[in-house]
C-alpha cells in the first residue's frame, strides 16, 4: 500500500503540481512553436513522452550500472585492469555527454516511426520534431532522475520503476500542458488580439496564467498521503480482532 501510495503521489506531483513546462518552465520552445493546432500538439505530446520514457529507461540504466561512483560493472572492468586498486570508480563526469547521446537516438527513432506511418503529421512538425533532441525538458528528466540515482541512499533512491513513472508523468504533463495551450489559441484566431501581443506574446501571457492556475494544486500531494494513511489506519482498526472481554467469578461462600 505504501509502496502503490507514493508511486501514485510522485505521478500527480510530476504531472500537475511540479509541471515541466508550468512550474520549471523547461520545454518553452516546442511548447510556444507546436501549440498552433489540437491535433499536432497532442503528436507532439506523445511523441516527447515516448522519447522520455525510452531516454530516462537508458539514462538510469547507464547511470546506475556504469556512470555512478562505484557503478558495478565501471567497477568490475577497472578491477580487470587493476586488481589490487581500491579507488572507487566515477565516470558521473561524462552525465551529460551520454544523456544527450542517448536523447539523440531516441529521437531519431520517433522521427523515422512518424516519417514511416504518419507523414502528414512529420510534414507539420517540421524542424520542431527534430528539436526534441535539444529540448531541454528531456534533459531535465534525466538529469533529476540522476540526482536520485548517483550517490543516492534510502528513500531518496529511485529504482527503475521509479524513474519511469516520472519520466512517463513528466511527458503527460507536458502533453496536458501543451493540449490546453492550442485550445486556447484556437479559440484566439477568433479573437481581436491587440496588434503588440500577437504571436508568441499573446501566447506567453496566456502561460504565466496557466502557471498561476496550476499553483493551485500545491500542497494536494500532502494532502494525499494525510488521506491514504488516515484510510490505511481505519482499516487496520476494521481488520482487528474484537477485544475479548474476560470475567472472572469470585467462589460462593459456604
Amino acid at each position: 500500500m505504501d509502496y502503490l501510495a507514493s508511486i501514485f503521489v510522485l505521478a500527480i506531483t510530476t504531472a500537475l503540481i511540479n509541471n515541466m513546462v508550468l512550474h520549471y518552465f523547461v520545454g518553452i520552445c516546442p511548447f510556444i512553436g507546436v501549440s498552433r493546432k489540437v491535433d499536432m500538439a497532442f503528436g507532439m505530446g506523445c511523441a516527447v513522452i515516448f522519447v522520455t520514457t525510452v531516454a530516462a529507461t537508458l539514462s538510469w540504466t547507464m547511470t546506475y550500472f556504469i556512470l555512478a561512483p562505484g557503478a558495478p560493472l565501471s567497477t568490475w572492468v577497472w578491477h580487470l585492469v587493476q586488481p589490487n586498486s581500491t579507488a572507487v570508480v566515477d565516470l558521473s563526469i561524462l552525465n551529460y555527454i551520454v544523456y544527450i547521446f542517448v536523447i539523440a537516438a531516441a529521437v531519431q527513432l520517433v522521427e523515422m516511426y512518424v516519417r514511416k506511418f504518419f507523414p502528414a503529421l512529420y510534414k507539420a512538425f517540421g524542424v520542431f520534431l527534430p528539436l526534441i533532441t535539444t529540448n531541454c525538458l528531456i534533459l531535465f528528466v534525466c538529469l533529476e532522475i540522476m540526482k536520485h540515482v548517483s550517490g543516492a541512499q534510502g528513500p531518496d533512491f529511485w529504482g527503475l520503476d521509479k524513474a519511469i513513472i516520472y519520466a512517463v508523468f513528466a511527458g503527460v504533463g507536458f502533453t496536458l500542458a501543451i493540449v490546453i495551450m492550442a485550445g486556447i489559441r484556437e479559440e484566439l484566431d477568433h479573437c481581436d488580439v491587440p496588434k503588440a501581443l500577437e504571436g508568441p506574446g499573446i501566447t506567453l501571457l496566456i502561460a504565466g496564467i496557466l502557471a498561476l492556475a496550476f499553483m493551485g494544486f500545491t500542497g494536494m500531494d500532502n494532502n494525499l498521503l494525510k488521506l491514504m494513511k488516515h484510510e490505511k489506519i481505519e482499516a487496520g482498526e476494521a481488520a482487528a480482532p474484537p477485544a475479548v472481554e474476560i470475567v472472572h467469578h469470585e467462589p460462593a461462600q459456604p
